[in-house]
């Protein structure tokens, strides 16, 4: 076995070129691959210059493509300086233009991280590092420092950007006020990420920095920063924070700048980005590293750089179903079911040729069982551990070869079992105990689901339920291998009430009462035979009745509860509700008749019974609390005089009586007036009181029966001339006639003789 890998080792050269043509055909575009594909700035505080200055080192790289004619390590223009900017605080004015002069350029090898005898990783693809150093002189502030170099462009050729070639840079730090107090080191990355990656094989990367003080370090993705324009390629002065995000394509996020299966993924406490990716191409990523002291944040370093995703499988790889362990062993285990199935994923498929899977129990032969075809299902005799292999291409020159171990481990069965005990008319605990018959490994964790949405880990707890009924008990028990099995038992739960506990809505009051009996017993369910006896001859067999209570008097209520399964219990409540007399209003009044406007006023006598409130309507026009109250009617007519009483629990009863003001008319005629214009009893007209009257006449008549004077108006009078504007009549005797209808159409008629004196 081990002579075949060997051998297939030695011929892996023959492939080499299709990995060769893969990288050269990503990487070796110039006109588009030549650009800026990453950078950071650091910082050190070199002490105090005086009371309100610090000295810092600033440290600033920027990576770029080695090959190709595109961005340099300068500014357009022949410039050979790198020229940064520094803000203080929200000014958007720079605080000052630092000029951080040329760099020191390095190349930086790629590196792809794995342990592949059959990948040659090509000579023509590479990084320049380059390294700006400077030092700066800052007034201690209470605001943030913020130090910023922005270029454009990227490479074209980013898959997870939009416009990834307008799309620039902006390389930032900032000092914080608490910072520039203690003198603080900005953190430090210590080594730059892979240059390229494969698909489909594992990256696990240590991006951590260290810290000369010791502080906290956190680690996560974040959007690299966009910088500069195809316009403006370096701004200068650099823009002012805060600073445009790139723009990330559709389906990729900061947090998943890449796709991969599992995605790519950093340690928050420790920088390590472990994932698979899964897609060639190009993709820019953003790390953060925040440093704390004491809780408080101190400084965020930034970096971003770019992964360049290629395919590293030219050839085998072996790889099948099952968990890898950290030994690179496939791993099996199952619990009592000794038939696994094992799916080959081996890659690549076109240059596999042999499979070869071997195990350590025998066949029918007595010979180790083996298998030839790409997936397998094995039937193993029982419980127990046994090791195999799988290999690739086994003896083959045609291509390298490949071998996977597994390991398989059935588990012998679990069988749960519980019992449990109670006393059925006690609503007390339910005692379970576990029966379960372990298994070699042991039972490492008891699931009690108790049927009522609670349970217990416990291996024999004791349960109290809060309502009655049938309950399905599932105890599930998991051995220390991880198996795990369950067995379901129903307990009936159905004791009487210890105690009957009832709450009246009403316990006393006058009749008519209504009383709601709200049933506060437990544990009892609408299952239960609950039977109502009221006092009165009422009974009831719902839940929580309502009954109406008519005759007075003190009424025991009793109540008896029966479970489905027979459990009893009954509770008898002694003159529970008391119902009182109920009030009875009524009251006279005085005088009967002669009620008129000439004498409005009536005097209310009260005859009512069981009251202690006396709420008096006076026909709209009042009110009164008082016990024998007297009214004044303002106004003639016909009055609904109410009294509505109320009794000590607040019950009432109404008793209403018409009071007839009856509207009189008082009507008076002189016998002789004197119309000789001295201003004394100068007309002949009525005195009295004739509001209301209708049908009004008068008519004054001289001694031949010649009509004098007439009028329909009893507010008019006869002033001694004809028709009150002819000629004045002799004096004499004159006849008068007076006719109109009371307010309540009695006719009335006057006739009789005035004297005219002149």
């Amino acid at each position: 076995m081990q002579d075949a890998i060997r051998k297939a080792t030695m011929n892996k050269n023959r492939l080499m070129w299709l990995l060769i043509l893969l990288l050269t055909g990503l990487f070796s575009r110039e006109g588009e691959a030549a650009h800026i594909v990453g950078g950071e700035i650091t910082y050190e505080c070199l002490g105090q210059v005086d009371a309100d200055r610090m000295r810092y080192r600033f440290t600033m790289k920027v990576y770029r493509d080695c090959f190709g004619g595109g961005a340099q390590f300068d500014r357009p223009g022949g410039q050979v300086r790198a020229i940064l900017t520094i803000y203080r605080g929200t000014n958007r004015t720079p605080f000052r233009s630092v000029d951080a002069g040329a760099p020191v350029v390095t190349d930086i090898l790629p590196e792809l991280g794995i342990n592949n005898p059959c990948i040659i990783i090509p000579t023509n693809v590479c990084v320049e590092e380059g390294v700006y150093t400077f030092e700066e002189v800052l007034p201690i502030s209470t605001e943030s420092y913020y130090i910023v170099y922005q270029r454009c462009c990227r490479n074209g050729t980013i898959n997870n950007l939009r416009d990834p070639g307008g799309a620039g840079s902006s390389y930032t730090v900032e000092i914080t006020p608490l910072a520039q107090n203690s003198c603080n080191n900005s953190p430090v990355f210590k080594q730059f990420p892979p240059i390229v990656i494969c698909a489909n094989e594992e990256l696990v990367f240590d991006h951590s920095a260290t810290d000369v003080e010791g502080d906290q370090l956190v680690y996560s993705f974040c959007a690299p920063l966009a910088g500069g324009s195809r316009n403006n390629v370096a701004p200068n002065p650099d823009a002012p924070p805060p600073w445009d995000q790139v723009r990330y394509s559709p389906t990729f996020t900061s947090a998943n700048p890449m796709r991969g299966d599992p995605p790519l993924s950093i340690t928050s406490n420790s920088g390590i980005i472990r994932g698979v990716p899964v897609n060639q191409g190009q993709y820019v990523v953003g790390i953060c590293v925040q440093e704390f002291r004491n809780g408080q944040l101190l400084s965020e370093l930034r970096r971003d750089f770019q992964f360049n995703v290629t395919f590293c499988e030219p050839q085998v790889n072996a790889s099948i179903s099952g968990e890898l362990d950290g030994g690179g062993v496939y791993f099996y285990e199952t619990c009592n079911d000794p038939i696994i199935t094992m799916i080959n994923r081996s890659t690549n498929v076109n240059f596999i040729e042999d499979y070869l899977w071997t195990f350590d129990i025998a066949d029918a032969s007595g010979n180790p069982l083996t298998f030839n075809t790409r997936n397998i299902v094995v039937e193993f005799p029982g419980p127990g551990r046994y090791t195999g292999q799988m290999v690739l291409n086994p003896g083959s020159s045609a291509a390298c070869s490949d071998t996977a171990d597994v390991v398989v481990v059935i588990n012998p069965p679990i069988e749960p079992d519980f019992t449990f005990e109670y006393d059925t008319c006690v609503a007390g605990d339910v005692a379970f105990v576990d029966q379960s018959t372990p298994p070699p490994s042991g039972i490492a964790n008891w699931d009690w689901n108790f049927g009522d949405f609670r349970s217990s880990t416990e291996k024999t707890p004791s349960h109290r339920y809060q309502s009655p009924g049938l309950r399905d008990v599932e105890l599930k028990v998991t051995d220390n291998a991880g198996c795990t099995d369950s067995i379901t038992k129903q307990v009936s739960w159905f004791p009487a009430p210890a105690f009957i506990i009832l709450e009246p809505s009403e316990e006393i009051g006058c009749p008519p009462l209504e009383v709601t009996f709200t049933n506060l017993s437990e544990p009892i369910d609408d299952t239960y035979d609950i039977r109502w006896d009221f006092g009165d001859g009422g009974t009831s067999t719902d839940f929580s009745p309502v009954h109406t209570y008519t005759e007075p008097g003190r009424k025991t209520v009793t109540v008896e509860i029966t479970s489905p399964i027979g459990c009893y219990n009954v509770g008898v409540f002694e003159d529970l509700v008391e119902v009182d007399s109920p009030p009875v209003a009524a009251f006279d009044y005085t005088p009967k008749v002669d009620i008129t406007n000439f004498n409005p006023t009536v005097q209310f006598i009260d005859e009512s019974k069981n009251l202690v409130q006396w709420d008096w309507d006076f026909g709209g026009f009042a009110a009164s609390g008082l016990t024998d109250p007297a009214f004044t009617f303002p106004d003639t007519g016909q009055h609904v005089v109410t009294l509505i009483g109320t009794h000590y629990y607040g019950c009432i009863d109404t008793f209403s009586q018409v009071i007839d003001v009856e509207p009189r008319v008082r009507y008076f005629l002189p016998n002789a007036f004197t119309p000789n214009e001295d201003a004394k009893n100068e007309l002949f007209q009525p005195k009295g009181f004739f509001r209301g009257i209708r049908g009004y006449q008068m008519v004054v008549y001289n001694r031949w029966g010649e009509v004098i004077f007439e009028t329909s108006n009893p507010e008019e009078g006869w002033n001694g001339r004809k028709f009150n504007n002819g000629r004045a009549v002799p004096s004499g005797a004159y006849v008068y006639q007076v006719r109109f209808l009371e307010p309540r159409g009695m006719p009335r008629e006057f006739q009789g003789t005035v004297i005219v004196i002149r």
